[in-house]
């Protein structure tokens, strides 16, 4: 199956200030995160016969053009089952079908399969299918090649997130194809899935560390668990650690009221 990556400029915290929209197979083509509307974009679909239409979640800087796409396309609109109503409220759009983890949408060229990866997002999902001979997953705002991916309160679930890590590691895809910035391939994908979840569980330390030394406040956790300039993005770090904190006191590791932490 042809799987053909477009950056789109759009307003993102994302470092390449894109997002990739993807169109895999053809007649009918899935269009997967629609962020923008591009003549590159509105070729492609065209060419390639677009008949549906599918996101990997919800955030504004993937959701943008759903409603242009599938009205030009007259393309089928697929939503995460028990996700429909916030899919629409955040595309505007109703849609027409709803799938669940390994739910196929059969496109002209074989079907790709819906992989539950949530974390980063309550209703985030990846698109699983075959290039030739090799296995592609596109995993959306799961991993990127380099960097981070935020994983903050009140979406962001910490330890939903290191479960989709180590599924997507478990299934080792020959390509891994992010929501924002270059491919991964080959062996560079278990070694991205493997430094994310390194990179989470350290800063899951840090903040631990910082309640037991005495740090209550989002803001002084912060504060501790970086230990580097935050201008720009601080509030993504305090969402972070936010989720950091609600993980801890699940796991019983800290006391947490909404407010202030404590060492448990």
């Amino acid at each position: 199956m042809n799987v053909t990556r477009v950056g789109v400029a759009v307003e993102t915290r994302a470092p390449t200030g894109q997002t990739n929209a993807y169109v895999l197979g053809s007649d009918p083509a899935l269009l997967v995160d629609p962020a923008a509307r591009t003549d590159r974009l509105d070729e492609l679909a065209a060419d390639r016969g677009v008949g549906h239409v599918a996101v990997t979640h919800h955030h504004p800087d993937h959701v943008g053009r759903v409603a242009d796409y599938a009205e030009a396309r007259d393309a089928t609109v697929w939503a995460r089952t028990g996700r429909a109503d916030a899919f629409e409220a955040a595309t505007g759009v109703e849609p027409d079908r709803t799938v669940a983890e390994g739910a196929r949408i059969e496109t002209g060229d074989g079907p790709v399969r819906v992989v539950d990866t949530p974390g980063h997002a309550p209703e985030h999902a990846a698109f699983a299918t075959e290039d030739g001979d090799e296995s592609v997953l596109l995993g959306g705002d799961l991993a990127v090649a380099e960097g981070s991916v935020v994983v903050g309160a009140p979406e962001g679930d910490v330890r939903a997130y290191l479960a989709s890590l180590r599924r997507v590691h478990a299934m080792n895809p020959d390509r891994l194809l992010p929501g924002h910035g270059p491919p991964v391939e080959g062996a560079a994908v278990r070694d991205t899935a493997a430094r994310l979840i390194g990179h989470r569980l350290d800063r899951e330390r840090r903040v631990r560390d910082a309640v037991e030394e005495g740090a209550e406040t989002v803001s002084d956790i912060t504060s501790a668990a970086y230990e580097k300039d935050l201008s720009g993005v601080r509030d993504l770090a305090e969402a972070t650690v936010r989720a950091h904190l609600e993980t801890l006191a699940v796991e019983g590791s800290v006391r947490w009221d909404g407010e202030r932490a404590r060492p448990a």
